[in-house]
């Protein structure tokens, strides 16, 4: 590391212009190359997937995207001659554009269903060629402004469905930029310097940005969702920040204890830098933990998420040294490089300030702080015994939207079920057999939980048929997976016996709820793996057996605390509609496993850093209870200063209208701010303090076949300040 400072030092200039070369030269592929993100689940051998993959190769036009036109009249009814005329001449338009394979509408013979009771609401199936991940966005749009044409004073039409929907997604540049700028305001509070609050989010907006532009270029050569740059800016930004943040005040330090730039930037890289390297590689490893799932959708989220933290890491250690070689000394404020000129002294802060005091006060109450502490922890984690994973619909989106709008007009007029139907895609290659999925039909009527069943008859020649069957409640409502269950399970089986006939059951609903189904099944697999790969990380950094597990167990109580406070706002609706973020509903069924894999990675970093540091000191004095006080006193501030920069940026990401961004946001926000502020500042040093020398203790035996693996060096003593030498109040170093 030491040998990488000194180039990026000596060639600053060269190593800024590779990086704005980087970036231009992707930029610039990717203006012409575009990208090609790809939103498709692949779930193999789930009932949906089989239903799907027979309706593509049977019936190729009901494979794509099918959206609806809802429009309804607060006096009259659909029927009425002006009204019919005025949304006939629409639908006509629209089976005209690029891309509509066909339009069913209520004023067809086919269609007449479509028209509800009350007669005040209808609504017009349109069928896209293609499904919403292959649909070029414009398509879409010349849809939506074709049909919202139509509206009228008492004539209200709204748009519902997937593809639809696609288009209202907030792009989050607003969000973004909202983060960075907190962010740069608690990095002027720390350092109180013009540059230093710069150079932190330069260097994490030149990491995100190369990994955005180049996960779109990759997106070309493997399965990456359009949520996977939001994402990944929303990690890299705040792991990117605080990486920078760390090595700027480890080399702060250096100067104001008289060391000049290249040396203090040498060992600013040599000890921040390396449990820097170590961190990012723990957040990497727990991302690409993802892998155990074998789901490309989240094969490509890891991915993406994992270059970029790569990306952010590696611009903290080769950007950030030609930055801050070029700075100088005026990293450092202009009070402070005045006062070293003068030769005035620096005050000891390891034994004074408020970090000192209170981790006295965790030395001399342990037992009390950690039993607080503990229990706080698991009076947030209490909700995550009522977690429901599933997918939120139309209904969650906010009341503004037009597929809010359609979704709850449907809902109004047909039934809440109706906005989710099971499709019961059949194989009946017998006469036999399409005698029994007629019999099935009529029997599904009187399944409870059953609203409505339509079962238009096989085609003439084809061996396939299509039951669509519409709940009596809504797609995300727990009775309706119940429902999917009880007909797979029971009713459907007692149809086939003594057949050859095969019926699947499918459509969106059910495509979603397999998808909760296969992740909660493989998620215990999942946490055990990144566990154990992190505790083997730690074990060998520290040569401990005791550090490893309270590190798991601490990272699990945050992911639990996090977990109940987010389904407190979203599961039980805390907050969510005053926010935009639309009613309560059921967790994302893919974001456990996201947010797990991230928070351990996070989780590790605060360890790393902490831990390093009181290790340092053990080795040194072999007394545990000053190694835990020293460690906790040198790396609060930068901790809880970190934490905060996460949680602005976190936080700013719940505004940007998209309620999956909003679930990681509140997620991740609340389990940083708990790990920094409870966990790292109260239970893990006192527990530390309980412990004792244990733990530090590891067999000989398995000491002497492990490869030691150094996380930070032991720094030479810094020099005393000396007269010209730039200086400043001292920052705490995260691994002095």
């Amino acid at each position: 590391m030491s040998t990488l400072a000194r180039w990026c030092y000596q060639h600053r200039l060269v190593v800024v212009l590779l990086w704005l070369g980087a970036l231009i030269g992707l930029a610039a592929v990717s203006q012409g190359a575009g990208s090609a993100y790809n939103n498709s689940f692949s779930l193999p051998n789930t009932e949906s997937t089989r239903a799907l993959d027979l309706l593509k190769s049977s019936f190729p036009a009901q494979a794509g995207d099918s959206d609806t036109v809802v429009w309804y009249v607060e006096t009259g009814s659909v029927r009425d001659s002006a009204t019919k005329a005025r949304m006939t001449g629409t639908l006509d338009k629209i089976s005209k554009l690029s891309e509509v394979s066909d339009v069913t509408s209520p004023y067809d013979p086919q269609g007449a269903a479509q028209i509800s009771k009350d007669g005040r609401t209808a609504y017009a199936q349109v069928n896209f060629a293609k499904v919403q991940q292959d649909l070029d966005k414009s398509d879409i749009q010349r849809v939506i402004d074709t049909a919202e044409a139509a509206r009228t004073d008492g004539l209200q039409v709204e748009l519902g469905g997937q593809a639809i929907q696609s288009t209202e997604q907030t792009p989050p540049a607003t969000s973004e930029l909202v983060g960075v700028l907190a962010a740069a305001v608690v990095l002027f509070l720390a350092f109180g310097s013009l540059f230093a609050m710069l150079l932190p989010i330069l260097t994490a907006v030149a990491g995100v940005g190369t990994a955005i532009l180049a996960t779109g270029l990759l997106s070309h050569a493997t399965t990456i969702g359009e949520i996977a740059p939001t994402l990944s800016a929303l990690i890299g930004l705040g792991v990117g920040i605080d990486y920078a943040l760390f090595i700027v005040t480890r080399h702060r330090k250096g100067l104001q204890s008289g060391l000049d730039v290249q040396e203090s930037l040498v060992r600013a890289v040599n000890t921040s830098g390396r449990a820097v390297l170590f961190a990012g590689g723990t957040v990497c490893i727990a991302l690409l933990g993802m892998f155990v799932l074998q789901t490309k959708f989240l094969n490509g989220v890891a991915v993406a998420s994992a270059l970029t933290v790569a990306l952010t890491v590696l611009a903290s250690v080769t950007l950030l040294p030609a930055l801050l070689a070029l700075l100088g000394a005026r990293v450092l404020g202009r009070r402070a490089r005045r006062r070293l000129a003068a030769g005035e002294p620096l005050p000891e802060n390891a034994t004074s300030g408020p970090w000192a005091r209170w981790a006295a006060l965790v030395q001399r109450r342990p037992r009390v702080l950690s039993l607080v502490a503990l229990v706080v922890m698991v009076v947030l984690t209490l909700p995550v015994f009522s977690l429901r994973l599933g997918s939120s619909d139309a209904g969650n989106n906010p009341a503004s939207t037009t597929t809010r709008k359609a979704y709850d007009l449907l809902a109004d007029g047909f039934g809440p079920g109706f906005n989710g139907p099971l499709q019961l895609v059949a194989q009946a290659p017998t006469a036999a057999d399409k005698a029994a999925l007629t019999k099935l039909s009529a029997q599904l009527e009187n399944v409870e939980g059953v609203a409505s069943v339509a079962a238009p008859p096989i085609r003439q020649g084809s061996t396939v048929g299509i039951v669509q069957v519409v709940p009596t409640t809504s797609p995300q409502d727990k009775q309706t997976s119940d429902l999917i269950d009880h007909l797979r399970d029971e009713v459907i089986p007692a149809a086939e016996k003594g057949t050859t006939l095969k019926v699947y059951v499918g459509g969106t609903t059910a495509i979603f709820n397999d998808f909760a189904t296969v992740l909660t099944g493989k998620l215990p697999l999942f946490i055990a793996v990144i566990v154990v790969l992190g505790g083997l990380l730690l074990l060998l950094a520290f040569r401990s057996l005791l550090i490893p597990a309270v590190a798991a167990v601490m990272n699990l109580l945050a992911a639990g605390a996090s977990f109940g406070v987010l389904i407190a706002v979203f599961q039980w609706g805390w907050g969510s509609d005053a926010m935009g973020l639309g009613r309560a509903g059921p967790v994302e069924a893919f974001l456990p496993v996201m947010m797990i894999s991230i928070l351990f990675g996070l989780s590790m970093d605060y360890q790393v850093f902490l831990v390093s540091r009181m290790h340092e000191e053990w080795v040194h004095t072999k007394d545990n209870a000053r190694a835990v006080r020293v460690g906790q006193v040198e790396t609060a501030r930068v901790i809880t200063a970190a934490a905060a920069i996460m949680v602005c940026v976190f936080i700013a990401f719940v505004f940007g209208g998209e309620r999956t961004i909003a679930e990681f946001g509140i997620g991740l926000a609340s389990a940083v701010a708990l790990d920094a502020f409870i966990l790292r500042t109260i239970l893990v040093p006192a527990s530390m303090h309980l412990f004792g020398k244990a733990n530090w203790w590891l067999p000989a035996w398995l000491d002497r076949r492990m490869p030691h693996l150094s996380v930070d060096p032991p720094d030479e003593p810094l020099p005393a300040p000396s007269p010209g030498s730039p200086a400043t109040e001292p920052e705490p170093s995260t691994h002095p």
